[in-house]
């Protein structure tokens, strides 16, 4: 779940962003007794993420501006349908309603990519991972938007787990593609490593399994091996070579068109980086309805109801 931390971090840099002195638009049009109701509408089917998000972007403009949320983060929608209503004083509804709708159409376009690469691999173990490919900044709210759409997350940061990628093992064996030299030199790194910490490495062909595995027979165990730019074939030989001795991630070359043959070859996780990189922005509008003499407290009630 996303913090209320989180939440506020990113939309009161979103606000002073977009209107570091006020919104002068509003301030000079808009009445200061005037008041809005406003629907967040459906253009397109889709999942839902980043209600609390969406919510926080009116709430923290303005206290007295009421959200009231009619879907739940993950589940799925209609076109035309109303996800959430906004009640309160009309200059906070126009000022928060940008910032509002960029967060929650982002969210809910990853969950909805989310959730077609999830749909694609019903029937076989594989689960979908993000990875780190996402936008600086946004990465709580777009890893929630994973876990929405039914999708899990990688690790969230370079802190939280060693993964040795091809660049990593080329500095730590000094260029050498000697089998033994890999070996030994991930395993006086691993030595080093509290027992507790996960490592995975990334190996692009079927040879350096082996010599990777080997790394591991102290405290410290090598937990996932990533098969990178694997053909489907080369996959189902990785997954039968290592045999359950680790985790086997699929990684590079993952569309919605290959993911259901990559799952098929029997892999336990595939990571997706364009569920954040390359996720359209859902269509969802914001339709207002502006007013004077509004009770906002009695409105707020009657849109609960």
């Amino acid at each position: 779940m996303l913090s209320r931390r989180q939440i506020e971090r990113v939309v009161t840099a979103a606000l002073e962003e977009d209107a570091p002195w006020g919104d002068l638009t509003s301030e000079y049009l808009i009445p200061a007794d005037a008041v809005a109701t406003a629907d967040l509408v459906a253009r397109e089917p889709g999942v839902f993420s980043g209600g609390d998000v969406f919510a926080a972007a009116f709430t923290i403009t303005d206290p007295e501006i009421a959200v009231t949320l009619a879907v739940r983060d993950g589940a799925p929608f209609a076109r035309g349908e109303v996800l959430a209503t906004v009640a309160g004083p009309a200059r906070g509804v126009l000022t928060a309603e940008r910032i509002g709708l960029n967060l929650v159409q982002r969210m809910s376009g990853i969950a909805t990519l989310t959730s077609r690469y999830v749909a694609a691999v019903a029937g076989t173990h594989a689960r979908i991972a993000d990875t780190r490919k996402t936008t600086p900044g946004l990465r709580a709210l777009e890893r929630h938007a994973v876990r929405s759409g039914g999708g899990h997350n990688h690790r969230f940061s370079l802190s939280d787990a060693v993964m040795a990628k091809d660049n990593h093992l080329a500095v730590l064996s000094a260029g050498s593609d000697d089998a033994g030299a890999v070996t030994a030199a991930l395993r006086s790194a691993l030595a080093r490593l509290p027992h507790t910490t996960h490592v995975e490495v990334e190996v692009d062909r079927l040879d350096q399994i082996e010599p990777v595995l080997a790394a591991g027979d102290g405290a410290v165990r090598i937990g996932t091996i990533m098969l990178d730019n694997f053909s489907p074939e080369q996959l189902r030989a990785g997954v039968a070579q290592i045999a359950g001795r680790a985790t086997v991630e699929a990684s590079g070359g993952v569309s919605l068109d290959t993911v259901a043959e990559i799952a098929a070859t029997g892999v336990d996780v595939i990571s997706v980086g364009a569920l954040t990189h390359s996720a359209r922005a859902l269509d969802l509008g914001l339709d207002a309805r502006i007013e004077a003499g509004f009770d906002v407290t009695a409105d707020a009630a009657r849109i609960g109801d």
